[in-house]
C-alpha cells in the first residue's frame, strides 16, 4: 500500500467514538480515531515500505504517527529523524508511546533520552523519561550504566513533586521500570518508591490513575519477574 491508500483505508476504520476517547487523552486535529487493534489487524502487515512509514509520520495525523511507529525498523531511524519526530508528534501521547519507545531501540537511546531531559519543554523531557524507562525495559543489564540511573533516581526523589505535570507521571514510571527491569538497583527503587508516595498528576477529563510505584514494584516481585526483559518496547 502506498501512503494515499493507507491514509484513506485510516479514514474508513476511524470513529467519532474512538476520536472522542483518545482527544480526551491528549490527542490533537488531524486525527480519524482509529483503534490500535484494528491498525494491527487490517493495516500492519500491509506496510513493507519504511519510506511509506515515514511519509504517514509527516502527515501530523494521529493515528498515521502511531502506525508508523508500529511499522518502522527503529534500526533504520538516525538521530536526526528522532529528533525531528519528537518535535512534530501530534500530542504528548505520541511522543512517549512512539517516538520514546522507538528510539528505546536504538543505538544512542541514552544520548537521546539525555538531551529530550535537558529540555525546557515539558512534552520533551517526557520523551526524554520515558525512552530511558523503555530502555531500562530492553537493554542487556551489562550495557547500562549503573551509577547514572542511581543518579537519575536520586533526581526523582529530590524533584518529582516539583516537577511539571506529566513528568512526574514519567519520572513515576522511570522508579517503576528500574524495579521491573534492572535488578541491580531494585532496592533503591524501592526506596525511591516509599519516599515519594503518591504522585498527583492531573489526568484531565479522563479515568486514568497515577500507579503507587511501591504496588507495582511489589507485585512485580511477588512474580518473581523482576529482571525478564520485554523483547520490544512499543506496542
Amino acid at each position: 500500500m502506498n501512503t494515499n491508500e493507507v491514509m484513506q483505508q485510516l479514514e474508513f476504520l476511524g470513529s467519532e467514538q474512538t476520536k472522542n476517547t483518545l482527544c480526551k487523552h491528549g490527542a490533537n486535529e488531524p486525527i480519524f480515531g482509529v483503534k490500535i487493534g484494528d491498525m494491527k489487524k487490517f493495516l500492519v502487515k500491509k506496510i513493507k515500505d519504511q519510506v511509506v512509514s515515514r511519509e504517514l509520520f509527516e502527515t501530523g495525523n494521529y493515528d498515521a504517527q502511531y502506525l508508523a511507529g508500529l511499522t518502522i525498523d527503529p534500526k533504520k531511524l538516525t538521530k536526526e529523524e528522532l529528533l525531528n519526530w519528537a518535535e512534530i508528534a501530534n500530542c504528548p501521547a505520541i511522543n512517549e508511546a512512539i517516538v520514546a519507545s522507538l528510539a528505546a531501540e536504538t543505538p544512542y537511546a541514552t544520548e537521546l533520552a539525555k538531551t529530550w531531559m535537558a529540555s525546557s519543554e515539558e512534552r520533551m523531557v517526557d520523551t526524554g523519561w520515558s525512552c530511558y524507562a523503555n530502555y531500562l525495559s530492553l537493554a542487556p543489564n551489562e550495557e547500562i550504566n549503573e551509577s547514572e540511573v542511581f543518579t537519575l533516581l536520586e533526581n526523582i526523589e529530590k524533584n518529582i513533586h516539583d516537577a511539571k505535570n506529566s513528568v512526574k507521571y514519567t519520572m513515576n514510571q522511570f522508579v517503576i521500570c528500574t524495579g521491573t527491569y534492572y535488578p541491580p538497583l531494585l532496592e533503591k527503587a524501592i526506596s525511591v518508591a516509599k519516599n515519594i508516595g503518591q504522585v498527583h498528576v492531573d489526568m484531565g477529563d479522563t479515568s486514568c490513575k497515577v500507579p503507587l510505584a511501591t504496588d507495582y514494584i511489589e507485585k512485580v516481585i511477588e512474580k518473581d519477574c523482576v529482571g525478564k526483559k520485554r523483547k520490544r518496547a512499543i506496542c
